[in-house]
């Protein structure tokens, strides 16, 4: 029930749709423009590089408040990790799919990145910086994006079989891993449209003009 209780909390973070509410400052509704969706991306193509940035850092700092604050909380108990992933798990669901917005928000990208660095930030950084040279050497945003979550996967497993993570105990490891993998899969299928217009040759480089 506990864990119930986290993904819940987290869901509420999630529900700040950072290019949702700044686009209503410009009058610009970002479900209706571009890729449809509200994240940095699409806030980028549609309303300019500033605030594509501005969505990017605000979507991933209401990740990163709610899963550190749990680890600081439980820091002392071997349940750390585990809640701060099932929070980290709702803030992904929260800004997917905001329940006021016909549950059509983001892809997670950014609020992933704002969970990782709360979990251990040199994971973090390890995988915005493949994110971003994926980006520039393929010019696809998308690509980068799925890359990354099997790099996500991949690293976290490393990471936490080191002792880089510290999670305790084969269960408690397991499950971990079950809640890293579900979320980038989720990810994954997020970006299923963009996946179909790779696969046709449509899909959109980073810079090019349409």
């Amino acid at each position: 029930m506990l864990r119930i209780v986290f993904v819940l909390a987290g869901y509420v973070f999630g529900l700040f749709q950072t290019g949702y509410f700044l686009g209503k400052i410009v009058h610009r509704d970002l479900r209706k423009e571009g890729s449809g969706n509200t994240g940095a991306t699409n806030a980028l193509r549609v309303m300019g590089l500033k605030s594509g940035l501005i969505v990017f850092f605000f979507d991933a700092l209401k990740a990163f408040i709610p899963v550190f604050a749990v680890r600081m909380i439980f820091k002392d108990s071997p349940y750390q990790y585990i809640y701060a992933l099932y929070t980290a798990a709702g803030v992904v669901l929260g800004n997917n799919f905001p329940f006021y917005l016909g549950f059509k928000g983001g892809k997670g990208v950014a609020a992933t990145a704002g969970w990782g660095l709360a979990i251990h930030w040199p994971f973090a950084l390890i995988c915005i910086a493949f994110f971003f040279a994926v980006a520039f050497i393929t010019r696809y945003v998308s690509v980068a994006s799925i890359s990354v979550s099997v790099m996500i996967v991949v690293l976290f497993i490393v990471f936490m079989l080191l002792g880089y993570i510290p999670i305790e105990g084969t269960a408690f490891r397991i499950e971990a891993v079950i809640i890293v993998v579900l979320l980038e899969v989720l990810m994954v299928w997020r970006h299923k449209d963009n996946i179909a217009r790779l696969i046709k040759g449509t899909e959109n480089r980073f810079g090019k003009k349409k």
